[in-house]
């Protein structure tokens, strides 16, 4: 066992070694810029970004002012992009539409800046910020590149966003019922369908408003539970006349008879 570990902890160091002694290791070290600038378009065009991240940071402000900076800052920026440093590349990419706006990169530069946006973006049970804020640079870009030929990618990726945002409003509208907070969740139900009128919840998210409009009129207070009763027929008819062969029809009819026996019973008062 001692040997095993002396072996491997041997190969560890010849491998340390051999990579700290490497071109890459020496052009970080060195002082030589032109060493440094050849190797790191090297690895950049071979696809090893990262190699080619740090080599372009250090770089930078080397030649900050110079023909080649605006050459050094794209490459840096689209190098952390592919090594998944969104935040940092977004920030980055605005900073070279700044200091270069007459760039033949500038569109790229600007599409790339709402898709590192579009990756932070999180699943939808998380806080939507990001997606948000990816959705208006993807607008700022279709705003300013109407005509781009990345027209068809963009237009997916708004797509899925949007997905997101609908997912989330749909699972906070139903949050409100399962909570029994139900006239939260009426109220937002009716959000969700206003922002999302094509969405592919819509027939469930009817359904459970009027499940929370059914719940609150046959637990209402006397002198809230007319009023509350015809809603809740209303959101019924409603549901029924968009949705005639719904999945939930049944269930639906049920609750409505309970609701017709608790408009009997409040007429016989």
């Amino acid at each position: 066992m001692q040997s095993k570990i002396t072996n491997r902890s041997l190969i560890g160091l010849l491998i340390f070694l051999i990579t700290s002694c490497g071109p890459y290791q020496k052009a970080l070290k060195s002082e030589d810029t032109k060493l440094k600038y050849d190797l790191a378009e090297k690895y950049y065009d071979e696809g090893d970004y990262r190699r080619a991240k740090g080599l372009f940071e250090q770089l930078k402000p080397l030649y900050r002012g110079k023909p080649q900076s605006e050459r050094i800052t794209y490459f840096y920026a689209n190098c952390l992009l592919h090594t998944r440093s969104y935040i940092t590349a977004a920030y980055e990419f605005e900073s070279f539409t700044k200091a270069f706006p007459r760039s033949d990169k500038l569109e790229e530069a600007y599409y790339m800046i709402a898709y590192a946006y579009a990756e932070i973006s999180p699943i939808y049970s998380l806080d939507q910020k990001d997606t948000e804020e990816a959705l208006t640079k993807l607008q700022e870009y279709i705003n300013r590149y109407p005509d781009s030929e990345r027209m068809v990618e963009v237009n997916s990726i708004v797509e899925e966003l949007l997905r997101k945002l609908e997912r989330k409003s749909f699972e906070n509208a139903k949050q409100f019922f399962t909570i029994r907070d139900y006239k939260a969740a009426i109220k937002a139900i009716d959000n969700f369908i206003g922002d999302f009128p094509g969405t592919p919840f819509r027939e469930e998210a009817m359904f459970i408003q009027f499940r929370a409009a059914s719940i609150l009129a046959i637990n209402s207070v006397f002198v809230k539970k007319e009023e509350r009763l015809e809603s809740a027929v209303s959101y019924f008819d409603d549901f029924v006349r968009a949705y005639p062969e719904s999945e939930f029809l049944d269930e639906s009819i049920s609750i409505m008879n309970d609701i017709e026996k608790e408009i009997t019973t409040f007429a016989a008062n």
